[in-house]
């Protein structure tokens, strides 16, 4: 193995032993990566800027516009509403309909939708939300893997392979493994889900444990109409969906028992439902610990948002008086909610964690501003959201169709579909053009472009034939079987701890070299590639839409691995299987 094969080698493993800590963003660590192997001579600009000028990467991020016109028209509403919340609801309705829908939109905004709607559902039915957010996740990302569309992973697999000389993939080439392995993992999610996504009651809790219960930190007033009084005689015992955990008096707990008095001072910990916790601001002589950051974001135009931190946001491992997130975000932190976990202590000194999901009281555009951003999964509305622009939605619908028919049919190449059906949103006044740029996420574009980068780093270099070479003789007495299973299991490892593009546009070299040293079929074993790299389900952090329903779900980081098991077990296999007929 040449010097440059092993610059490149080294410089991947400090990349994703950097990006595991989290404590880097990932799309930084890529970019150190690059930039270091285009200083010290391993790869010339072409290959360092390949990722940049890749038509995957510009297609993903027309592709955001697209799908952000479509959200704004509520285009895809009645489908939601009717096919996933309807009167009757199972898994296999939720999960199989999600998974039809996400085979041609792309799973992140799909969730972002959906996520708030199944919450809403939820609550009008008497149901647990966690019984539908983390199907609902899974059945995304099966769904994700049936068309060209699904992923944006999967576009850059397909320019992967357009990198080595090949045709990328067609709209529907990925549909004989992709559908199988969604129609199987449903099966699964059916089967599994009711045994394995269990319900938990903490003791003493007088609310379901499923219920998002915020802290909200509230101190009585000097002179206030409580101060003084007994918690029985403050009507602070019976408070309806909330309930008084512990008051902190001079640096130390009290504990909350009917006959115990507030004093001037007192900073009161209330938890409780989002829905009920919101109500505690019009109690008499009880204000905000927060006050002097809510009243500059109070007036007539904010409204209260739930917003979950993102698996790469800056604000991960930082308090929010370290981040500085009233002066950055425009916006006050009422509340925070953590799975499985009470917090304690002032709101400022809490350190934030990815999948957190903050109380935000913000302006009207919060949600527009940092809906796509990537240090927030998902921002939702705890209110009634405003009206979707109705008016405009035949443009939207006609621009997506337009696209999946133009670039199906090969009359137009899936980025010249995906321009035009994006200029059609700005030009026919579905988004404006500030709008529209809000719509790219740029963490996810630019995380993606340097992934493509360092893969054809690693083919450039000889790299990938050496790792081939060694993969090949590892699965020599596996047959082809063995050696696509073992494709995609350590692809499936890799995206856990790297972003599911970066791990795609690693393994694409490697898993075609392998083919090409066994006489199998390399776009055969670049779509093991592709759906290894999209089947995360171990994990909240391995993919957006899994940490999207995290926070909301109330669900514990082994959950996501209890119920996602089975589902990586079986998208393994299947796509071994399929392939090797």
């Amino acid at each position: 193995m040449g010097a440059d094969a092993w610059l490149v080698l080294a410089t991947v493993v400090a990349v994703v032993a950097i990006a595991a800590t989290d404590r880097v963003p990932t799309v930084a660590a890529m970019g150190a990566g690059v930039a270091f192997l285009l200083v010290v001579g391993a790869v010339d600009d072409e290959v360092a800027l390949s990722g940049l000028s890749s038509p995957a990467t510009a297609t993903i991020a027309l592709l955001y516009v697209v799908a952000g016109g479509v959200a704004a028209t509520g285009a895809l509403s009645w489908f939601i509403d009717r096919l996933l919340f309807g009167r009757t609801r199972t898994i296999v309705r939720l999960a199989g309909a999600t998974a039809a829908m996400s085979a041609f939109v792309p799973n992140t905004p799909l969730v972002a939708l959906a996520a708030p709607r199944a919450i809403r559902w939820s609550r009008a039915n008497d149901r647990s939300a966690s019984t539908l957010l983390m199907p609902l996740s899974f059945a995304s990302i099966l769904g994700g893997v049936i068309t060209l569309l699904g992923t944006s992973t999967n576009l850059v697999v397909s320019d992967a392979i357009r990198a080595t000389g090949d045709d990328p993939l067609g709209m529907f080439e990925v549909t004989r493994v992709g559908l199988p392995v969604a129609v199987v993992g449903i099966v699964v999610l059916a089967v599994a889900t009711p045994f394995l996504l269990r319900h938990r009651t903490a003791a003493g809790e007088s609310m379901r444990a499923t219920a998002r219960e915020f802290q909200l930190q509230m101190v009585v007033a000097p002179g206030g109409a409580i101060d003084g009084k007994t918690i029985a005689a403050a009507g602070l015992r019976h408070l309806d969906g909330v309930y008084l955990a512990a008051i902190e008096r001079g640096g130390a707990i009290v504990t909350a028992r009917p006959e115990t008095k507030v004093t001037a001072d007192d900073r009161l910990y209330f938890v409780g439902d989002v829905t009920r916790i919101i109500d505690l601001q019009d109690v008499a002589g009880l204000r905000s610990a927060e006050e002097p950051h809510v009243i500059d974001a109070e007036g007539p135009g904010t409204r209260l948002y739930e917003a979950v931190v993102g698996p790469r946001s800056d604000l991960a491992g930082r308090t929010l008086k370290d981040a500085g997130f009233r002066g950055r975000y425009g916006a006050a932190v009422l509340a925070v909610h953590r799975a499985d976990e009470e917090l304690r202590g002032k709101l400022g000194a809490i350190p934030i964690a990815a999948g957190d999901v903050l109380l935000v009281l913000a302006g009207d555009d919060f949600g527009r501003r940092w809906r796509e951003h990537g240090d927030f999964a998902l921002v939702s509305s705890v209110e009634e959201p405003p009206p979707p622009r109705r008016a405009r939605a035949w443009v939207a619908a006609a621009s997506f169709v337009g696209l999946i028919v133009a670039a199906a049919s090969g009359a137009l190449s899936l980025l010249a579909a995906s321009a035009l059906a994006a200029a059609v949103m700005v030009v026919g006044g579905v988004l404006g053009p500030s709008e529209a740029r809000r719509a790219v996420d740029l963490n996810v574009v630019l995380t993606i472009a340097m992934s493509i980068s360092l893969g054809n780093a690693a083919a450039a270099s000889g790299l990938a034939a050496e790792i081939a070479s060694g993969l090949v003789d590892l699965g020599a007495s596996w047959g082809t079987f063995g050696l696509l299973l073992l494709t995609i299991v350590a692809t499936q490892l890799l995206t856990e701890v790297l972003s599911n593009s970066g791990a795609a546009a690693l393994m694409v070299p490697i898993a075609m070299a392998a083919a090409s040293g066994t006489g199998g079929d390399p776009r055969d074993f670049a779509i093991a590639v592709l759906v290894g790299a999209s089947c995360s389900f171990l994990t909240p952090i391995g993919y957006q839409t899994n940490l999207m329903v995290y926070g909301l779900g109330g669900y514990r980081f082994g959950d996501f691995t209890r119920l996602g098991f089975p589902l990586t077990v079986s998208s393994a296999l299947v796509t071994a299987a399929v392939l090797s007929l």
